[in-house]
Parts: C-alpha cells; sequence; structure tokens
C-alpha cells in the first residue's frame, strides 16, 4: 500500500494530509471542527474527499482523543466531542469509500514518532504528551500496544496523589494535574500571587494580575529567566518526571519521548525531567536508564501516525 490519508481531530480544527510510506506529508486540507457531533462526522469526511481528490490513497487513519475499541472501529467515549459508542470506522467508510482505520489520537502520535520520529532505532518505546492534558502511547516490541479493550496508555488518568486534585473525569489526583500545560499555568498564578516580587516579567506579560497569566506568558518569561516561570516549569518537570520512573517500572522501555505543547520549550523542561527521572527511578544506580528524548515531528505527529496504522491495516 502507497498513499493513505491521516486525520487528526482537534478542538478547533480537523487536519487531514496525503502521508507516503517514508511518513511524508504530501498534501493537507483543514476544517474548522463542528461543534456537533454530526458536524464532526461530516467534517472528517468532507476534508478526506477534499485531500484525496486525484491521488491515489486507499485507505484513511483517523485520530480522535477518546477511548477506541479493540476493533478500532468505535470511539467509545469521547468527551470533548461528546461521541459514545460512535460507529466512526462505518459512518466514514460509508461517505468516503476507503477503508478506515480509527485510533485514540495519543496512540497514533506515539507511532508516528515510532515510526518516523525520535524512536528510531528503538522498539520499546513509552510515549507521553505533555499538551493541556497528558496522553500517551505505547510500543512494545514494535507493535502499538492497545490493551485487551483498546484503551491502554491513558498515562493522564494514573492517580498519582490519593485524595488530590479534582480531574475532568471525575476522579482526583490524576497525573495530568501535576503534568500538563493546564497544570503549568496553575503553578504559575499561585506563585505569582504568593511572591509578586519574584514575577514581575510574568505578571508584565498578561495583564498584571496572577489570573491574567496564560502558558504563553510562562514559556516566554521563562526563557527570560523570570524566577516564578523557571519554577513553574520545574514543578511541572518533577511530576512528569518522577510519573515516567513509574512507567519505567511497568514497561522498561529504552526510550521515552515527551511530545505535546509543552515539549516545545526544548530542554527548559526536558533536563529537569530528565534529572526527576534520575531521581525517582527505582534501583536507578544498578540498572539502565531509558533515554527521555524530545519528540521531533510536533504536531505532525498524529496525522502521519494515523496514516501509517491505516496502511498497517
Amino acid at each position: 500500500m502507497g498513499l493513505t490519508i491521516g486525520v487528526d481531530i482537534g478542538g478547533t480544527k480537523i487536519a487531514a494530509g496525503v502521508v507516503d510510506e517514508g511518513g511524508s506529508i504530501l498534501d493537507t486540507c483543514q476544517v474548522p471542527t463542528p461543534p456537533t457531533p454530526e458536524g464532526v462526522i461530516e467534517a472528517i469526511a468532507d476534508a478526506v474527499r477534499a485531500v484525496g481528490e486525484g491521488t491515489s490513497a486507499d485507505a484513511v487513519g483517523i485520530g480522535a482523543a477518546g477511548y477506541v475499541d479493540d476493533k478500532r472501529a468505535t470511539v467509545l467515549f469521547a468527551p470533548n466531542i461528546r461521541w459514545r459508542h460512535e460507529t466512526l470506522k462505518d459512518k466514514i467508510e460509508q461517505r468516503v469509500g476507503l477503508s478506515v482505520v480509527v485510533e485514540n489520537d495519543a496512540n497514533a502520535a506515539a507511532w508516528g514518532e515510532y515510526r518516523f520520529g525520535a524512536g528510531a532505532g528503538h522498539d520499546d518505546v513509552v510515549c507521553i504528551t505533555l499538551g493541556t492534558g497528558l496522553g500517551g502511547g505505547i510500543i512494545i516490541g514494535g507493535r502499538l500496544h492497545r490493551g485487551r479493550f483498546g484503551v491502554a496508555g491513558e498515562f493522564g488518568h494514573l492517580r498519582v496523589v490519593p485524595d488530590g486534585l479534582l480531574c475532568g473525569c471525575g476522579s482526583q489526583g490524576c497525573w495530568e494535574q501535576y503534568a500538563s500545560g493546564r497544570a503549568l499555568v496553575r503553578y504559575a498564578r499561585q506563585r505569582a500571587s504568593a511572591t509578586p516580587e519574584n514575577a514581575g516579567l510574568l505578571l508584565g506579560l498578561g495583564d498584571g494580575t496572577p489570573e491574567g497569566i496564560d502558558g504563553r506568558h510562562v514559556s516566554d518569561a521563562a526563557r527570560a529567566g523570570d524566577p516564578v516561570a523557571v519554577d513553574s516549569f520545574r514543578e511541572l518537570a518533577r511530576w512528569a518526571g518522577a510519573g515516567l520512573a513509574d512507567l519505567a517500572s511497568l514497561f522498561d522501555p529504552s526510550a521515552f519521548i515527551v511530545g505535546g505543547g509543552v515539549s516545545d520549550e526544548g530542554d527548559l523542561v526536558l533536563e529537569p525531567i530528565r534529572k526527576s527521572f534520575r531521581r525517582w527511578l527505582v534501583g536507578g544506580r544498578h540498572r539502565p536508564h531509558a533515554q527521555v528524548l524530545a519528540a521531533q515531528l510536533g504536531g505532525r505527529a498524529g496525522l502521519v501516525g494515523a496514516a501509517d496504522l491505516a496502511r498497517q491495516g
């Protein structure tokens, strides 16, 4: 199989692209993400038809945020789109006349990084995405590990603090409440409120109040050396690295790949994550250490990975 189409469903836009066997995107299109579940299905079909017109693409891979069943056909639960047991594979196949594979978006991104990005040379890889929340994917022996029911790798909802912060999933103390873009902003606002004299630059980038701080402000201020912003990144990294140490006890990969918007800050966040990982790795003085690598594909990972999974069949 040569060309396939990958689809990445985002909160504001749906991206589709024609991808070749080497992971290169030959053509793309984007459409706005509609507000209704039914509208999203039509928009996916429109994007696939638009980008695939005149090509020899013969399969479609769709990355969807949520739980996807073991047959890679039905989205069991997608809170942001309000899908419940949505038979996405069948509905898109009926509309576009191509075979369709549906996969969790973090799994698709992990597969893209494994095949064409930072995972080159590794057969056992665990990926985490530090975005608004925290997602992940597992590659074992060169195969995507989905679990018996298709929903493995939901790392963001590991409970790391019993009775901790309330999570959007309804549980408390989930990892993503402590290691994510949302957590980073919370740390910065709390620290700026407690010690505003150390957050002059950070506060100045917003409206002068802790509540006016957003993720972009924290990144810009940290790069400029603002103490509160830098410390906020360190706090996020402490939690992220400790979580990776726990995952090493479970999966013992040769590499962790860290992606998502937070990871775009490079060594500002990756070096502290590595330090925390080494600190909390059980038996770390007596065992090999997995590499902690930056993702390479950026926002393309999910689309490229979904297209390649469709190629795998």
